[in-house]
């Protein structure tokens, strides 16, 4: 049996969800057979620390006392938002030592602080994104997805994205059937790559104030499979296309053609996880046309085709035909 060790950092201001959601699920899979992973939290001091909702959490060590882990988890919260100039300068110092070296939320400001990011793609939670790029422009920010691997390292973006990437960490380590009994035991889902968007193309796009815009981005949503260029769309909007390409970017931060491309996306993925439509049809229904222009598009965005999309995250009663 191998044995992996789990040290989870506390500290003062600590999201305690970031904290304890990803144990649940180390937790969980020690219960299988031929599955040990020891779970050890420390503090700076071993004193008890307060989490931002109140409650109070005691340690079972310092961070001294505490064992070389194969996983080093640093959660996030409201206090990695004042320096940890002793908390810092431990993790420059011991994390290298772990096999694994794991943040959740805004952990990822902590690790950044001890110089542990440097040269690695990372991502944190969506309103930090931008203050982890300005503060610490040797790392590589994608604001994106819910959690990035990077070699040894792993980062992920805020709050349940812990228990993703944790489900993720036991699939490496002990297998999918394992994360997958763990999530329905969780009752979440095993089917959130990393490389999903921290938010669907509607939220990740600002709403548009002017009404001719907003039903614009409606129309989009609902018909996916329409001439969606953005002659079609100006016309739906009563606007020039040069003129309705300025407003729509300036109104919700982002172009037509991105938007399209996002919802396109969504939609394509939707019908892969929950039904079992063919390809070709998924491809059709989504306004890609063909299975081909759909793979590229898949590669481009998730770096996987729709096939293997399909087989690693579809619902099980979704099991049928992936091609026409």
């Amino acid at each position: 049996m191998i044995q992996r060790t789990v040290l989870v950092v506390l500290f003062d201001g600590v999201q305690s969800l970031d904290a304890t959601g990803p144990m649940e699920v180390f937790a969980g899979a020690s219960r299988a057979p031929g599955v040990s992973y020891t779970l050890r939290t420390a503090s700076l001091d071993g004193g008890p620390v307060r989490a931002t909702s109140g409650l109070t959490l005691m340690p079972d060590s310092s961070l001294a006392e505490a064992p070389v882990p194969h996983t080093l988890l640093v959660p996030g919260g409201h206090g990695t938002r004042s320096s940890h100039p002793e908390l810092t300068a431990w993790l420059r110092a011991h994390a290298p030592e772990a096999e694994r070296l794991v943040s959740v939320c805004t952990g990822a400001l902590l690790l950044a602080e001890a110089g542990l990011l440097d040269g690695h793609r990372v991502t944190t939670h969506w309103d930090y994104c931008a203050q982890l790029a300005r503060d610490f422009p040797a790392v590589e920010v994608d604001p994106d997805p819910i959690f990035v691997r990077d070699g040894r390292l792993a980062t992920s973006a805020g709050v349940t994205a812990g228990i993703d990437l944790a489900l993720a960490l036991v699939e490496e380590d002990h297998g999918r059937d394992l994360a997958l009994t763990v999530a329905r035991h969780l009752v979440v889902f095993l089917r959130r790559p990393g490389n999903q968007a921290q938010f669907s193309a509607q939220l990740s796009a600002q709403t548009a104030q002017r009404e001719p815009l907003r039903e614009v981005q409606h129309w989009i949503t609902q018909h996916p499979d329409a001439d969606l260029a953005v002659d079609a769309l100006a016309a739906r909007a009563r606007l020039s296309p040069r003129h309705f390409a300025r407003a729509f970017r300036a109104e919700t931060g982002t172009t037509p053609g991105r938007y399209v491309d996002r919802v396109r996306l969504e939609h394509a993925r939707r019908l892969l996880e929950d039904t079992s439509d063919p390809v070709g049809r998924i491809a059709r229904a989504s306004g890609y046309g063909t299975p081909e222009a759909m793979r590229r598009a898949f590669v481009k965005a998730l770096a996987t085709a729709p096939a293997e999309y399909r087989r690693r995250f579809r619902t099980p009663a979704s099991v049928g035909p992936a091609a026409d």
